[in-house]
């Protein structure tokens, strides 16, 4: 299991997040209770969805205090803005999903995933997980995902695929 620091270099070096807002970030999201805080001499270990906070708070545009609120407000979204009440289980909400996905990257046949973007829209609470010629869109409860939510320039951080997979291989596997 990786510490903090580590997923922070590995996240840093091949997604190219900038290191000192990284480490804000994951500062800002311990003292809120998302990650781990290990203990006295002993790093906090991290699992895949810690990393997938990481990753979150990372990409959207919001100030630090509002961080741990934004990667919470972006783990519930839905699929297109459904409303999930009384929908079967099988249904995932956005922070779901790409715990699945990070589970996929560690334990299973990347390949697929490797050709993938994930986008982060920062303008209006959304994820975009762009696949080959489609794209799952997840936003806040009630929300249209095929509108912009906002008029003006949309502003987002797209993440290589390939380059999460390669950072979650490098933080959970054992061959390096």
């Amino acid at each position: 299991m990786p510490t903090t620091l580590e997923a922070i270099d590995a996240l840093c070096a091949r997604i190219g997040f900038d290191k000192p807002r990284a480490k804000a970030v994951a500062r800002a999201l311990t003292d809120a209770g998302r990650l781990p805080a290990g203990g006295p001499g002993k790093s906090p270990e991290l699992d895949a969805e810690h990393v997938v906070d990481i990753v979150i708070g990372c990409s959207v545009d919001a100030p630090l205090r509002a961080i741990a609120d934004s990667v919470a407000a972006y783990r519930a979204m839905t699929p297109g803005g459904a409303n999930l009440d009384g929908a079967p289980a099988s249904i995932d909400t956005a922070g779901r999903a790409l715990d699945i996905w990070a589970d996929i990257a560690i334990h299973g046949d990347a390949a697929l995933l490797r050709r993938e973007q994930i986008e982060m829209i920062s303008n209006w609470p959304e994820i975009a997980i762009h696949s080959t010629g489609s794209a799952s869109r997840f936003r806040e409860i009630g929300a249209l995902a095929s509108h912009w939510a906002e008029t003006g320039h949309r502003k987002s951080t797209t993440i290589n695929g390939a380059a999460l997979v390669d950072a979650l291989r490098e933080l959970f596997t054992e061959i390096k």
